[in-house]
């Protein structure tokens, strides 16, 4: 059995402290088998439990499984004489919710701190997990899938839920994931603070549109909401790299933890890439970099006076072109998001720009545009490896896994392992 440690702020090695948040759904029952399997892991667990959590599973059984006392009151005159709701929140390397009704979703999504486990939320800087279970016409509202792209535009995982059959006779999405699902990917989130597969590297990323100015109040744009380049990011830095973000305009919040560069033209990202690129391992362009630039811009807003007119263009750098013929630069990895063709258009830029790989994926009106969810080709000189649709921030992480996999044997060396110990847990 594998067991996952941590460096902790005294660099000593220890084990990944959990903060499980256990909330008012039936899949409550499964708490128990979920801490048992955190704790195979290597993972310390302290559980805090909502009033509604208690009427499902008992804090004996709890307590009994993760040899820790069940922390459930924000007004524990003895817990709190030492504002232990904020030890805790510092003393977490994730925050797990599981289950996460729809009810303790809306209250983090609003700020909202009533009670220990919502408080806690609000003052960790650790990474947040939340793992829904309801019935699934709650799961399908409307209110409840705002609150869902809410969180994950925050950079709060959301760890499924399931499809299946549920306490209430029906089937459906809104199923808690099993256990050890659950615990596999929660100690994913944490690898950053650890030893992951790109620990001590640098990843420069670039994400989102650019916009080349008309004049004053118009300009030229590209279709893009930066979410992909945004999880890439996210997933990079949680192998442990040192990531800079060089985003265009959007309407995303600043992944923690991550240097973020912010540009508004294709000029501005050249130089700010070139800025960033040289000490970089690896280099991935998700952003949707304009083309083309008008050649003049007017000072002063262009009046409707004319039944036509035109606007003359011309070529804007090529940042990902530019990175990738560099004398001994980094490992570089495109994007191409085409509505036809993909698979050969995605090749011959591969070529044509002697990329290491490249990222291919249909865009259009219908699909990878402004969406939570994508599915890409990835094309090599020798291979390719096709994911299906998934959630951007699930699809993420198979991304730059499987870059970091392509670098390392690009380079001729052994990947960076996960900081591991074998345990003689049977």
């Amino acid at each position: 059995m594998e067991t996952f440690w941590i460096r902790s702020g005294r660099d000593k090695l220890s084990p990944m402290n959990i903060v499980l948040g256990i909330t008012g759904g039936i899949a409550a029952y499964k708490a128990p088998d979920l801490v048992r399997r955190l704790r195979e892991r290597g993972g310390e667990v302290q559980i805090v439990m909502t009033a509604s959590a208690e009427e499902f599973v008992t804090g004996t059984a709890l307590q009994a499984v993760s040899g820790r006392p069940i922390r459930s009151n924000l007004w524990d005159k003895e817990a709190e004489a030492a504002m232990s709701h904020i030890e805790l929140a510092r003393w977490a390397d994730v925050v797990l919710i599981a289950p996460a009704t729809a009810e303790v979703m809306a209250r983090i999504v609003s700020g909202g701190a009533p009670d220990l486990l919502t408080t806690i939320c609000l003052a960790t800087e650790a990474p947040l997990a939340v793992a829904p279970a309801m019935n699934h016409i709650m799961w399908s509202n409307p209110a409840t899938q705002a609150n869902r792209k809410v969180l994950e535009e925050r950079g709060i995982h959301i760890l499924g839920p399931g499809i299946g059959s549920q306490a209430c006779g029906e089937t459906g999405a809104g199923r808690m994931l099993e256990p050890d699902t659950i615990a596999a990917a929660v100690f994913d989130l944490a690898v950053g603070k650890g030893e992951g597969l790109l620990t001590g590297r640098k990843v420069v990323i670039t994400a989102g549109p650019t916009r080349e100015p008309i004049d004053p109040v118009r300009y030229i744009t590209n279709r893009s909401s930066g979410k992909m380049g945004y999880a890439m990011a996210r997933a990079a830095a949680a192998q442990g790299a040192e990531v800079v973000l060089i985003s265009g305009p959007v309407n995303l919040p600043e992944p923690p933890g991550i240097e973020v560069r912010n540009v508004l033209s294709a000029q501005d990202m050249y130089e700010a890439t070139h800025t960033c690129v040289g000490e970089a391992d690896i280099f991935i362009a998700a952003a949707a970099v304009a083309d083309y630039r008008p050649a003049e811009w007017r000072e002063q807003k262009i009046k409707k006076n004319e039944e036509s007119m035109s606007i003359d263009l011309v070529r804007c750098p090529d940042v990902l072109a530019s990175v990738a013929a560099l004398a001994a630069g980094p490992f570089t990895v495109g994007f191409a998001a085409e509505t036809e063709k993909v698979d050969d258009y995605a090749r011959s830029k591969l070529e044509n720009k002697s990329l290491n790989m490249i990222i291919a994926n249909r865009v259009g009106s219908d699909c990878g545009f402004d969406t939570d969810d994508n599915s890409v080709n990835v094309i090599w000189t020798d291979g390719e490896q096709r994911f299906p649709e998934a959630r951007k921030s699930e699809l993420a992480r198979d991304l730059v896994e499987l870059i970091a996999r392509h670098f390392y044997a690009a380079r001729g060396t052994d990947p960076q392992p996960r900081l591991t110990v074998i345990s003689n847990i049977e």
